[in-house]
């Protein structure tokens, strides 16, 4: 696969180390880390990148026009002037529609009452000119008057918060160069509440801004000063009554309120923050409503009176069937989101104790709440999925008991469900864990031991891998690939306990399960060793990392985005962003000698050794405030070093985009057809799927 490629880029080996708890760690590549970041200046350092970008193109230029094929597949998937179900809120529906061709949404809304539609926010003509665009939110005022927009350049996440007048379509006001999150406009429509980041990029404090007066003036509602690991977010209750601000990390946190009448009362503190407690809270009917794992890994629910925020009193109890995992609290019932074996549930629950579940049948789907500004809608809106069904937006009536279907996502080239089959299995681990896996695969695949498999997770921060829709996929499904993903520990798929023993001191559990789910397929007949692509980010990209240290002969091509693979250098370094936050989640291996030598036995970069390994595809960005971009081009550098195979590996970094890459609906397709290229090409297939 390299034969007609020039050398690949060598990076300079430069004598470095460091001594922690009597251990030395000699790292030669420690200087691709710029020293004036986020400034990225130093010629070395950009002549290295740049010379791996060039070796990219080089590679993939015979791939071109399987690369086009791929694209064009992809995007004849995609309705071009596709756009949302309207979603009422107060006097206007609001909705999003992609004009044909165009990269970005363009955002609308008309009065409930009739009459013609405006355009709010154009995200296209916003990107014009621009190598990188973002939307990261926008909020309208309770007057339907302005809408505040927050809004990225360059993907380092530092957003500019501006407020529009929609009358005239024009920024009337910019409010901060560093917000994040999500703003909340007080109930006078007069005043916003947003959160900021600090030169870490830590989202440390909470502020209020009164239109028509200087910036300078916004007073500060909320400063996080006793944890620099705790992130500061602000929100809104369903009822519109109060305005949350919470601070926390990942396993802890407090929440404090204000009047969204009065957003400079002081802040009430609902409890105050305890280890490894988390809670969540919303308000209806004069109460507030709290979701907590303070007695159950699996939460409770209980309900308090603002007058006495910490009196809390169980309303659902926790369970170790059902986990609990987010509430709205409507006018007529709570909704209560929950996963029951792996599997997602809404559950209405009236005032007066009343229970009913919405049912859905197939194997494995996803399901949750979905555009509900409303405090009291006639009707909730749901997002449902699943492997073999597109995405669908349904309004569940509760009167009635009766889904409607608001839209089921188009497929313009063509898609028939009955062609393709989806199943849910479990595969055992090494240490007898049950493990599920969502799979999906074209009609006839046969297991005979010798397909092809596309294998994906993530397993990290409690977030699940949906078993979601994805039109992308088919490009390989078609080509006779099963698609699997491995619902591995450090995701939330099976509760609350599965998270945490995927985490911390039990981080390895993960890269067992994806490499054990691997085995069992193999046993399952679904394919063979080296018969697996596998495709993994950010910390799925540690997990790709880790399983091809631990299991390279598995894998026949490899995708790492943004892959966060230096995990001890970055855990030790606690002035980037994310580290102090995170230590909960890894450990602290600067205090924690037992935490360091934990880390340092898995983390990909300290355990690339001198074997063979798989055909390897890495990517990063050089904005990238999450997973700096050193930590992809140090690991690629030292398996270039160490590998004693001559497989094609090859790194991409963006150099004027961040963590999810580059932005617009087409040039992000453009990125995954690279990839589903590189797999095809890696794994001994042409552009049909038939062997070489």
């Amino acid at each position: 696969m390299t034969a007609n490629l020039p050398a690949p880029p060598v990076a300079e080996q430069r004598p470095y180390s460091y001594t922690r708890h009597g251990v030395t760690i000699e790292d030669p590549w420690h200087w691709l880390r710029d020293d004036s970041y986020p400034t990225v200046d130093d010629p070395d350092v950009l002549a290295y990148l740049n010379a791996e970008n060039a070796y990219f193109e080089a590679a993939m230029a015979p791939h071109r026009p399987l690369i086009e094929t791929l694209f064009n597949e992809m995007r004849g998937r995609i309705q071009e002037d596709d756009s949302s179900v309207p979603v009422r809120d107060g006097d206007w529906l609001y909705w999003w529609a992609f004009a044909p061709g165009a990269q970005y949404r363009t955002w609308y809304r008309r009065p409930v009452a009739g009459g013609a539609e405006q355009v709010i926010y154009d995200e296209a003509a916003e990107a014009e000119g621009k190598q990188y665009f973002r939307l990261g939110a926008m909020e309208v005022s309770p007057d339907g008057r302005y809408a505040a927009t927050l809004t990225d350049s360059n993907g380092s996440e530092r957003f500019e918060l501006k407020v529009r007048d929609l009358a005239t379509g024009r920024d009337i006001e910019t409010i901060s160069a560093v917000g994040i999150g999500q703003p909340v406009w007080s109930a006078d429509s007069r005043g916003l509440v947003f959160t900021e980041v600090n030169d870490n990029w830590r989202s440390y404090r909470a502020r209020f801004h009164r239109l028509g007066t200087p910036a300078a003036e916004d007073r500060t509602l909320y400063e996080e000063t006793e944890n620099i690991a705790f992130a500061v977010s602000v929100a809104r209750t369903q009822d519109r009554s109060l305005i949350l601000i919470s601070t926390g990390e990942n396993s802890s946190n407090e929440i404090r309120f204000v009047p969204a009448a009065d957003p400079l009362a002081a802040p009430v503190l609902i409890a105050r923050r305890r280890p490894n407690i988390q809670y969540s809270v919303d308000a209806s009917h004069g109460k507030l409503w709290i979701l907590t794992n303070d007695d159950h890994i699996n939460f409770r629910l209980a309900e308090a009176d603002p007058a006495h925020p910490g009196d809390w009193r169980t309303v659902i109890p926790g369970s170790d069937e059902v986990y609990l995992r987010g509430i709205t609290a409507f006018r007529d019932h709570l909704a209560i989101t929950e996963r029951v074996n792996g599997l997602d549930q809404i559950r209405l629950r009236s005032y007066d104790g009343g229970e009913r579940h919405i049912p859905f049948t197939e194997p494995a789907y996803t399901v949750g709440l979905a555009g509900n500004p409303e405090y009291a809608p006639a009707a909730y809106r749901l997002a449902y999925s699943s492997l073999v069904t597109p995405p669908t937006v349904y309004d569940f009536h509760p009167a009635e008991n009766r889904l409607e279907t608001m839209k089921v996502q188009a497929i313009p080239s063509g898609y028939d469900p009955t062609q393709y089959v989806s199943e849910r299995i479990f595969v055992p681990a090494r240490d007898g864990q049950q493990i599920p896996v969502s799979i999906v695969y074209r009609r006839g695949f046969e297991k005979n031991g010798q397909g092809r498999l596309y294998l994906y997770a993530y397993g990290a921060y409690g977030y699940a891998t949906a078993p979601g829709f994805n039109t992308n996929r088919f490009s390989l499904i078609d080509r006779g690939y099963a698609f699997a993903i491995a619902h591995i520990r450090g995701g939330d798929e099976m509760g609350y306990g599965w998270y945490l023993n995927g985490t911390n001191t039990h981080r390895t559990n993960t890269f067992n399960d994806f490499v054990d789910v691997a085995r069992g397929l193999i046993a399952g007949g679904y394919t063979r060793a080296g018969n697996i692509a596998i495709q993994g980010g950010s910390a799925g990209g540690e997990l790709m990392g880790a399983v091809v240290n631990q299991a390279p002969d598995l894998w026949g091509a490899v995708v790492a985005d943004v892959p966060f693979v230096d995990v001890v250098n970055t855990m030790l370094d606690d002035s980037l962003p994310l580290t102090p936050g995170e230590w909960n989640e890894w450990g602290n291996p600067i205090t924690d000698e037992a935490a360091f030598r934990y880390m340092l036995s898995y983390s990909p970069y300290d355990n690339v050794t001198r074997q063979a390994y798989p055909p390897m595809l890495i990517t990063g960005g050089l904005n990238d405030p999450r997973v700096t971009y050193w930590e992809p081009a140090k690991w690629s550098a030292r398996l270039r070093a160490m590998r004693t195979d001559r497989n094609l590996q090859l790194l991409k970094i963006n150099m004027g985009a961040g963590h999810g890459g580059r932005t617009g609906r087409w040039t992000r397709l453009e990125e995954i057809a690279e990839d589903y290229a590189f797999m095809l090409t890696q794994m001994g297939a042409d552009g049909r799927g038939a062997a070489r």
